[in-house]
């Protein structure tokens, strides 16, 4: 009796040469670090109540909600701008990097305000579902924040990893801005 031959299994799809997940899974651990780092902190720590009051507002959370704004508009730049350097929309030119690094700068530096006032004049709080989700945004969106820049440094790193990054951060500013600013200015 003759043997019908088996056709041999397919080798699964290799890597790109030169690109590693190895080190995505270290920066994806060191940015669960310092989510789960600054949760126990906020948790810890007992809040002051107050923080951050800049000139012009009548209080903290004012101050929080208009610079929470400022950096979601300047999200929305990164998303658009990332989307021209990755080619999904026409957008050509030397001043689409310059744009997207400078909004990606100002969207941190104006957080940090808006950080600070949540962690040390707040902390992290339980009291009902919107309030501890804004605590869980809060926490995962600095995480996935250090996971983007420590994937943003590395040249061999997978083509997906940085795309993976940048919309892990943008969906938590916008959970973020949502179950705060959003409930500030209409509740």
């Amino acid at each position: 009796m003759a043997s019908i031959p088996v056709p041999a299994p397919e080798a699964p799809a290799a890597e790109p040469s030169g690109t590693k997940i190895g080190p995505v899974i270290v920066a994806l651990a060191v940015g669960s670090a310092v989510s789960i780092g600054l949760g126990v902190y906020g948790r810890l720590h007992t809040p002051t109540g107050y923080a951050v009051n800049i000139a012009g507002f009548s209080n903290g959370p004012a101050a929080k909600a208009f610079l929470a704004t400022i950096v979601m508009a300047l999200a929305i730049v990164q998303t658009v701008t990332a989307m021209g350097l990755y080619g999904r929309i026409p957008l050509r030119g030397s001043w689409v990097g310059v744009v997207h690094r400078w909004s990606g700068r100002l969207a941190v530096l104006i957080s940090v305000p808006v950080a600070v006032h949540c962690l040390y004049a707040l902390g992290f709080q339980a009291y009902d579902g919107r309030v501890i989700a804004h605590s869980i945004f809060g926490c995962f969106l600095y995480g996935a924040f250090v996971f983007k820049m420590l994937i943003l440094t590395r040249d061999d790193s997978p083509g997906w990893a940085l795309p993976l990054a940048g919309g892990m951060v943008l969906s938590g500013l916008t959970a973020l801005w949502m179950t705060a600013v959003l409930y500030f200015f209409f509740v």
